[in-house]
């Protein structure tokens, strides 16, 4: 027999039900693809376990770009959309004016708080859109607070958006910083968590297995794996950075291993105490970026025992978190957590080459050593190519305008070269980006990520499996393969329908989710679906 509940019980249930959550918790692990996060998770039995078990788990969402990293990932997640309209193609972009290369956001007027000066990512300026955190504070009359934090200042800029805050750790002076863009100066909850030097404390500790290695699949110690600050190939790895005392160099190790996880989550248990998250009917807005997953990744590769040991230390690590906040927004009622990765990443190539797959790494300066020849051949002399930067290749205009040349024709026989050489797949100049039958379906891909004021002259494509790396051991990312493209969303908490969602959806659906379940409007530009079918709806 069905129980009839009072009209004012129902009544109730649908005002808590309309209540946007206190607090919402935005993790993104850098370098998390879906098939390194499956692989895994039979043995994540923490964090990652109570999202996907209790959460709305989609393992199949797509960064819907060609070049996969982590400024345009970071951003798309939380805008809705991708470079063509947020404007942050790669982590580093030529300035045209200056000739150099800069971060992506890059603001020489917004200088990092009390720390060293350098080219580096400070402030939003470069941002052509809305975030979750500008329509967080918008939506609530900056009663909201919001507020992002990251291993890495691209990560954090991305993701506290014009009007939040951003917060990262600086590895040149050991504690977390912001720019002069965000503050002027550090509230009292930084200050007193940099007075700690909780980094300083790991400068003697080293990276061991958690687990028994018989638990570990493959093999520890592999020849293409690389040994950068002083940290080995081999566990356990030294975080001293060969250092005595703490200095840059350990600072550089920690940010390479699980423990900077351990400072991360501790840093944002402060923030939420710190400005009282989640303690009122107002949204707050979270953002947490776990960077140090993404360099274990480029150290050793996708297969190797510190990526396997690096998911399970951040297992943990989530699971203390999100216990932190559900306690300060009085209950898992009123909090919403968010999960997803910026990108995946290739395995090392020679890894790849050595079971038999065409695993190539694609050095960029044979590249454009090649380029600058046979441009040079074609035109009659001269160095017409500034710089390839991941897969975008720019040219010297001023060079090509004082041979007066038709710098269109120089980008086509540019691409033309290219498209000559083994590893690539498909290279077009953007003067023909929109109008060429660029193959296998990736033309989609390849126009989402341009734009015309920071995307390079030429646009490139490898080969599956051809990975365009400087360094001689290692990996990187930056395809729209699915090793690259492919990462895990989760939904978890205040109206939710957990559950296993294994259909094909775009990353940039997080931020439209995200803005339904706040019940505010959208980022400006976001073009993403909201996935209807996750939410609680029905108490309406």
């Amino acid at each position: 027999m069905h129980r009839r509940w009072p009209y004012w019980v129902l009544l109730l249930a649908v005002v808590a039900q309309a209540k946007p959550p206190r607090l919402t918790l935005f993790i993104s692990v850098d370098a998390l693809g879906t098939d390194v996060f499956q692989r895994n998770r039979p043995k994540l039995k923490g964090g990652f376990y109570n999202l996907t078990v209790n959460g709305a788990f989609f393992p199949n969402a797509r960064h819907g770009i060609a070049e996969c990293a982590t400024a345009a990932g970071h951003t798309s997640l939380v805008t809705g959309t991708f470079p063509w309209r947020h404007g942050i193609v790669s982590n580093r972009v030529l300035n045209r004016a200056t000739g150099k290369l800069e971060s992506a956001f890059a603001d020489p007027s917004h200088p990092v708080l009390d720390a060293p000066l350098s080219n580096e990512d400070v402030s939003p300026v470069n941002l052509l859109t809305e975030t979750l955190a500008d329509r967080v504070r918008l939506s609530t009359y900056q009663k909201g607070k919001a507020i992002a934090i990251a291993g890495k200042a691209r990560a954090a800029v991305a993701m506290g958006g014009h009007l939040g805050e951003a917060w990262w750790f600086h590895e040149q002076v050991g504690r977390f910083v912001t720019g002069t863009y965000y503050r002027k100066e550090a509230p009292t909850w930084v200050k007193g968590f940099n007075d700690k030097k909780l980094p300083d404390t790991y400068q003697s500790k080293e990276w061991a297995l958690l687990l028994p290695p018989a638990q570990y699949w493959g093999e520890d110690d592999r020849p293409f794996e690389s040994d950068w600050h002083a940290m080995g190939r081999k566990f356990p790895h030294p975080l001293s950075g060969g250092l005595s005392a703490p200095g840059v160099q350990s600072y550089q190790a920690l940010s390479s291993s699980p423990m900077m996880n351990d400072v991360m989550v501790q840093f944002a248990k402060a923030a939420i105490d710190g400005e009282a998250l989640g303690k009122d009917d107002v949204t707050d807005f979270l953002a947490v970026s776990f960077s140090a997953n993404d360099k274990v990744y480029h150290l050793y590769g996708p297969y190797s025992w510190e990526m396997q040991d690096a998911l399970l230390r951040l297992d943990r690590s989530i699971a203390e978190l999100i216990a932190h906040a559900e306690k300060a927004a009085g209950g898992r009622g009123n909090l919403l957590v968010v999960l997803s990765a910026d990108h995946g990443g290739a395995a090392v190539p020679e890894e790849w080459a050595k079971l038999g797959l065409d695993g190539v790494r694609v050095p960029p300066s044979t590249l454009e050593k090649g380029l600058e020849k046979e441009l040079a051949t074609k035109f009659n002399g001269g160095d017409m190519v500034q710089v390839i930067e991941e897969t975008d290749v720019y040219l010297d205009h001023k060079a090509i305008a004082d041979k007066k040349l038709d710098v269109a024709a120089v980008r086509r026989a540019a691409a033309a070269w290219l498209n000559q050489q083994p590893g690539m797949l498909y290279a077009v100049s953007r003067d023909d980006l929109f109008t060429a039958a660029i193959p296998q379906g990736y033309g989609p891909a390849v126009q989402r990520g341009f734009h015309p004021d920071r995307s390079g002259d030429v646009l490139m494509l490898t080969k599956p499996f051809n990975v365009i790396e400087a360094e001689t051991a290692g990996t990187s990312h930056g395809t729209p393969y699915s090793y690259d493209a492919e990462v895990p969303v989760i939904f978890y908490g205040k109206g939710i329908r957990p559950g296993y969602y294994p259909q094909n959806i775009s990353i940039a659906d997080v931020a439209t989710t995200v803005s339904a379940l706040l019940e505010m409007g959208q980022p400006a530009s976001a073009e993403g679906d909201v996935r209807s079918e996750a939410l609680l709806m029905n108490a309406r």
